[in-house]
């Protein structure tokens, strides 16, 4: 039941950046004048640190997931026992 909920939501994430990445950069970047922007070579570190966290806040959900299935696997172990 997890597994399908989180590869339900996998695809809909996946479908997003999808569509996001097949926006013009005009419209993404909400102007022509904000769309010629580059990331500066000094900013290459928020890039970086934001990449981090947002792999770390995904492996922390991943986490919770399993431990989650975990349990509910016992608890229904249990309750066949009885």
């Amino acid at each position: 039941m997890i597994r399908s909920k989180l590869a339900r939501r996998a695809a809909a994430l996946g479908l997003f950046v999808l569509l996001v990445s097949l926006l013009p950069s005009e419209v993404v970047a909400q102007g022509a004048e904000l769309g010629r922007q580059r990331l500066g070579r000094s900013y290459w570190h928020f890039f970086a640190a934001y990449l981090i966290v947002w792999a770390l806040v995904f492996g922390w959900i991943v986490s919770i997931a399993r431990r989650l299935r975990s349990v509910e696997d016992r608890l229904n172990a249990d309750d066949l026992a009885k």
